[in-house]
């Protein structure tokens, strides 16, 4: 195997290529990892949830680290990880630009919203929803190929 660093450039390709992640966010001390559907544009990457333990957490510690990966043919895989800072884009007057913004980007896929809005067990339509996003402070990425 060959493995070499990607590029700032390739890392946001990568990140602007696929729309799931793995989201690592922590709470004294203690890391959660969950999956996220995204959409990446103007270093940012946007997404959409009810209330739970995630928003919870970026709430307490807004200090994240998101990763996007691909799977290539064979071994071969590239794998980006981002270092960022939780903003939450609240339903109320000085935030309404911000969250169209997000609604515009997440809504050109199908389905987007259902990841976000459906929660095991409990009756969506009566739960907030929460956009957000993830200020790109850092990002890195590796790729592996076979030599």
């Amino acid at each position: 195997m060959l493995i070499r660093t990607l590029s700032t450039l390739e890392c946001t390709k990568l990140l602007a290529a696929n729309r799931f992640a793995r989201l690592a966010c922590a709470k004294e001390g203690q890391p959660y990892v969950v999956p996220l559907y995204y959409a990446h544009t103007d270093n940012h990457l946007y997404a959409f949830s009810m209330l739970g333990k995630k928003i919870d957490w970026m709430r307490s510690n807004p200090l994240v680290s998101v990763q996007v990966d691909e799977r290539g043919p064979g071994r071969s895989w590239k794998s980006v990880v981002v270092d960022g800072r939780y903003e939450e884009l609240p339903d109320r007057i000085g935030h309404k630009l911000q969250r169209d913004h997000a609604w515009a980007l997440l809504s050109r896929h199908a389905e987007w919203w259902e990841p976000g809005a459906l929660k095991p067990g409990a009756p969506s339509a009566d739960l907030p929803h929460i956009f957000f996003r993830i200020f790109i402070a850092d990002v890195s990425g590796r790729e592996a190929s076979e030599s």
